[in-house]
């Protein structure tokens, strides 16, 4: 393994630790579109599609961890590899909404599901 794997693997967190973190006061952003967060959310979190992320990075406080989650992972590794090179404590969730769901952890609302993106 070279020094860039191990980035991307300090990058990742389980869904369960970034339940955990979101306890301890970190910030969960979800980059995914609109329709998708309406069928299903972590709660509490912060909603920034991903596209918008660089005119609305002031809404994402600098001082508190950022874990970013899409529906499988992929839209919120990117933007957790941005936001880690402009010096956020950035995390991504490994699997995405899907594996936070797969883990039985709750969901807003509590019928919600995890809808795929449109195209």
């Amino acid at each position: 393994m070279d020094v860039s794997d191990a980035a991307d693997i300090e990058d990742e967190v389980s869904p369960q630790r970034a339940a955990e973190l979101a306890r301890e006061g970190a910030q969960l952003v979800d980059v995914r579109q609109d329709d998708e967060h309406a069928a299903g959310r972590i709660e509490g979190s912060l909603h920034i599609e991903l596209d918008r992320l660089p005119s609305e990075a002031a809404a994402i406080d600098r001082e508190r961890p950022v874990v970013f989650y899409c529906r499988s992972g992929s839209r919120s590794a990117l933007a957790t590899q941005a936001f880690r090179a402009a010096g956020y404590d950035a995390r991504n969730l490994s699997g995405g909404l899907l594996a936070w769901r797969e883990r039985g952890l709750p969901l807003e609302p509590s019928d919600g599901t995890v809808a795929g993106p449109q195209a």
